[in-house]
């Protein structure tokens, strides 16, 4: 299992890239230290796998499109496939540590177009309703579900036939997700048409955050005229496209900051932010320190962690 103090995407979208995730195996698991994370957030993103967690230590706050939820210590859920989501840390805790299960829905369901797959997984990662599954230890049929996702994460690679007893024990988790979702899968759910146009609109800042980007050129990429575009940015991420512009290109300085030797002026240029001395102000702003104050922080945190 990877300690994991940061998250990286694919070139181009806002798709979670997993290193070391294989085709033959499509599965990894990681101890993620979210205190430890850049700007003590996970951005917005979404990917193809399911994300299933339990919380060790510290508060989580997930939030989707449809709402918030929060995640104790002890608690622990699913996040279904393809869902719009970011995450944050709640409090001041010096431990906030997350363990994942992140596999491919073709991991339980078998060959595709199997009679698993039409009948427990595919039900579920397409239900638009279902965004989040929240299990919490004081209801005694999802604190056994949780036990067993705490479990789970003590099952050794090298240990004998770890492959298949993993694969077991997460399909048995599956069921139990199933059966929970039975309701929520009864409901109506109607194809979301505004879930893909905000990634669409994302892919589209992504790709152009070091450019100049009109709130017509981002609608434009969705089919969408402006005045939906804001709505939608309203709506689903709770913030206008100019906030998000900003916030993403202040998260990219940030990867910079910490990653690079680049100058301030360099950073502040590619990065669509302008002059050094508004890259200045505006990170001061968002960051509550300055961008020098910024990179030797978090600089000193990577030396930390290589000794």
């Amino acid at each position: 299992m990877k300690n994991i103090y940061s998250i990286e995407f694919h070139t181009g979208s806002k798709e979670e890239l997993l290193p070391g995730f294989a085709s033959d195996f499509p599965y990894i698991a990681s101890r993620v230290e979210l205190d430890k994370f850049m700007g003590r957030f996970v951005p917005w993103h979404w990917h193809k796998t399911v994300e299933l967690f339990y919380m060790e230590s510290g508060e989580l706050e997930y939030c989707t499109p449809k709402g918030k939820m929060v995640f104790p210590a002890g608690s622990g859920g699913m996040v279904n496939s393809n869902v719009l989501h970011m995450s944050s840390p709640q409090g001041e805790s010096e431990k906030n540590i997350q363990l994942l299960h992140m596999f491919d829905p073709s991991f339980i369901a078998g060959q595709q177009g199997s009679r698993i797959e039409q009948k427990y997984v595919t039900p579920v990662i397409t239900a638009s309703q279902v965004e989040i599954i929240g299990l919490y230890p004081d209801n005694p049929v999802q604190a056994k579900v949780l036990d067993t996702i705490r479990e789970s994460f003590h099952l050794f690679e090298n240990d004998l036939g770890y492959e298949i007893k993993l694969r077991e024990t997460l399909s048995h988790i599956w069921v139990q997700l199933f059966a929970m979702s039975r309701h929520m899968l009864e409901e109506k759910g109607d194809y979301d048409k505004t879930n893909n146009k905000i990634k669409l609109m994302l892919v589209y800042i992504h790709e152009h955050y070091a450019e100049k980007i009109s709130i017509a050129e981002i609608a434009a990429a969705a089919f969408s005229s402006q005045r939906e575009c804001f709505r939608i940015f309203h709506d689903c991420l709770h913030m206008t496209p100019v906030e998000y512009i900003i916030n993403y290109r202040l998260k990219m300085a940030c990867h910079m900051l910490a990653k690079t030797q680049e100058t301030i002026t360099f950073i502040s240029h590619a990065c669509g932010l302008g002059s050094s001395s508004y890259f200045g102000k505006v990170f001061r702003e968002y960051m509550d320190c300055t961008p020098i104050e910024y990179r030797r922080k978090w600089q000193d945190n990577d030396i930390k962690r290589q000794k």
